[in-house]
């Protein structure tokens, strides 16, 4: 008994039809592209810069104790009340007339949704960009004021070497205090300056729309748990809605919020933030490599230990080929 079989199969007859129509695939659009239908941008934006702010704020809390696993970790908490808005000689900021009528903050005011992000702005316009307690008493203070807080320094660095056990008086260490009390002060800079002297009016309205990237900030930073350096580099890139700000003013706000005591994670979140609130981009994206001296000189002594974080923000975050293009283009050599 002898079978006939067809000599081409169907899938064969499909494949050999070069007009033959795609089938489209079942995958929704919103799960290849990493956007949803069901959620719009602009309230996805508004929701992950909301969320980063949150975050930033929740770890420098007045007086906020480490967290006890063993007692009321799982209570809820209660939230310190915002701090007391007080005049200053930076009080006027506000009042400066914007360049560009598009650029103008009460326009944006109104036209923002209310929020804890838009309400507590990254642009402090009293001066500051997230202040810390005694941040505008050192701002503030005179030639005198300066000098004695120099010298109550210098008296606790002097202690710290008799604590150790060292002679304060011995040649090496004679002028050490006051050196060390200069040089903290040096280290922690950033606390005098703010986002709006930095950037410096260097914000220009440019049809672009793509992709910019500075990578390899050099960044060098104390760590707030144990005050010893943490170093590494910044790569910061951004996708411009209308406007572009100076290239150098990266390298500035990434220094502004490094010169201070810092961890990693707030501080790649803080440049993300700042710099989505002076452009209102389509998106912005930071990421930072850096080594610890925390576990590398103590602890557990991990001296080729590398630490990466990052924030996405918008488009950066929301469309995973946007995401991949930023990382491959900041990893190439």
């Amino acid at each position: 008994m002898s079978f006939s079989y067809p000599q081409h199969s169907t899938v064969a007859a499909m494949d050999q039809q070069p007009n033959s129509p795609i089938r489209p695939k079942h995958i929704p659009s919103h799960m290849i592209n990493g956007s949803s239908p069901l959620v719009s941008q602009e309230n996805r934006d508004a929701r992950e810069r909301e969320n980063a702010f949150k975050s930033i704020k929740s770890s420098m809390g007045p007086k906020k104790e480490p967290l006890d696993l063993e007692g009321n970790y799982f209570q809820p908490q209660t939230h310190a009340q915002p701090r007391d808005k007080r005049p200053s000689r930076l009080a006027n900021l506000d009042e400066v007339d914007a360049r560009d009528p598009r650029d103008d903050w009460a326009s944006q005011q109104t036209s923002r949704a209310s929020s804890p992000y838009t309400l507590a702005p990254t642009i402090d316009f009293d001066g500051l960009s997230w202040p810390s307690t005694g941040t505008r008493e050192r701002l503030e203070s005179t030639p005198e004021e300066a000098a004695a807080r120099l010298e109550k320094l210098s008296g606790a660095v002097r202690t710290l070497l008799e604590c150790i056990g060292e002679d304060p008086e011995r040649e090496g260490l004679h002028g050490t205090p006051m050196r060390y009390a200069k040089a903290m002060m040096y280290f922690t800079k950033g606390y005098e300056e703010n986002l709006r002297d930095i950037v410096n009016g260097a914000v220009f309205h440019e049809d672009h729309d793509e992709l910019v990237i500075v990578k390899d900030i050099e960044v060098f930073s104390l760590c707030e748990h144990h005050l010893v350096p943490f170093t590494g580099k910044m790569h910061i890139g951004y996708i411009p809605n209308g406007r572009v700000i100076g290239l150098s003013k990266l390298a500035r706000i990434a220094e502004m919020f490094s010169r201070r005591l810092q961890v990693q994670e707030r501080l790649t979140k803080q440049v993300a933030l700042a710099l989505s609130e002076v452009l209102q981009p389509q998106g912005v994206a930071v990421v930072m490599e850096s080594s610890h001296l925390c576990m590398v000189m103590r602890g557990v002594q991990k001296t080729s230990a590398t630490t990466t974080t990052s924030c996405m923000l918008g488009r950066m975050r929301s469309t995973a080929k946007t995401r991949e293009e930023f990382l491959n283009l900041i990893n190439r050599k």
